[in-house]
């Protein structure tokens, strides 16, 4: 299913947030800068919508290829964006993101994060080291424990690395629900800046546990899989978008979605993935004007159920 049969047609708006200009954003309802929040154990700001990697970055050398992966991270800095998520499981993922980035000079307005996802504490050096060259990013902003794989090894990797100042902030990840309790685990065990789980509309199992401890235990939150890969689009293909959906400045499901998930108290920052630079400035949109409060959050997922 395409993503464009979800999304709601919006008319002239498309055209002038298609400039990418801020101050057109800002003449549809967006305020300039961007929202964003606090990383718990430092204080510094991030935006509140930024960009993953999966799939979307995995591709080749060929012009074809890239080219449009230059627009998208060009127009995502452009539009306030920081925060772009990667790892050595997404193929050449790290290479590409990398490569783009020095090209377009924008390095220094990005909040880089990785993974690593190997067995082994020699290994896992190895592969760190790898990735780091790959994006061009010494240090790195974040350092992840990609799914929890080997995870206390690379935790104590990552507390001298950080002592170093190889790495900014050290975090875990997963993306299943299933895996929550042993998340939930290591960050009531270990000293952790980040978590990065999967939270939606349609996958709000965090809510339980995990979201109520990272605000508890001062740890930031990030959001993969926040269209739950795709599904909320197809359940929502044949549904009008609401007309209380301009109360928060939406005009598109996608913005709506993001909105729902960034509104939550411990979240810092969404991340969802494209290759489009269309769908690009549409996520964006996501991080400017208003946010919904509970009572709105529980619509948008009536509208789901």
């Amino acid at each position: 299913m395409k993503r464009r049969e979800a999304v709601r047609s919006i008319g002239t708006a498309v055209a002038a947030l298609a400039t990418g200009s801020p101050a057109a954003w800002a003449r549809h309802g967006a305020s300039a800068p961007m929202l964003t929040r606090r990383i718990p154990s430092s204080g510094e700001a991030l935006p509140v919508i930024g960009l993953g990697t999966w799939q979307t970055f995995d591709v080749g050398v060929a012009a074809s290829e890239r080219t449009p992966l230059e627009e998208v991270l060009g127009a995502f800095v452009e539009l306030g964006g920081k925060l772009i998520d990667s790892s050595p499981m997404y193929g050449n993922s790290e290479n590409v993101a990398g490569d783009i980035a020095a090209k377009l000079g924008l390095r220094a307005r990005l909040f880089v994060a990785t993974k690593v996802w190997t067995s082994g504490k020699a290994q896992g050096i190895e592969q760190m080291e790898e990735s780091m060259r790959k994006l061009r990013a010494t240090p790195v902003d974040l350092m992840q424990v990609h799914n929890l794989v080997d995870v206390n090894n690379h935790l104590d990797t990552l507390r001298d690395w950080k002592q170093a100042g190889r790495v900014r902030y050290v975090g875990i990840t997963h993306y299943t629900a299933s895996s929550h309790d042993a998340l939930a685990k290591v960050v009531a065990a270990r000293p952790l800046d980040f978590i990065q789980i999967n939270y939606s509309v349609g996958e709000r199992e965090a809510e339980r546990r995990l979201l109520p401890l990272a605000l508890e235990r001062g740890v930031a939150v990030i959001a993969n899989r926040p269209f739950a890969g795709g599904n909320l689009f197809r359940s929502l293909r044949s549904k009008p978008l609401p007309a209380w959906a301009t109360e928060v400045d939406c005009d598109s499901w996608a913005q709506l979605l993001l909105k729902f998930v960034v509104s939550h108290a411990a979240m810092t920052c969404a991340i969802p993935a494209t290759s489009k630079v269309a769908h690009l400035r549409d996520n964006m949109k996501a991080g400017y004007g208003r946010l919904p409060d509970e009572s709105l959050r529980a619509r948008i997922a009536s509208e789901i159920l």
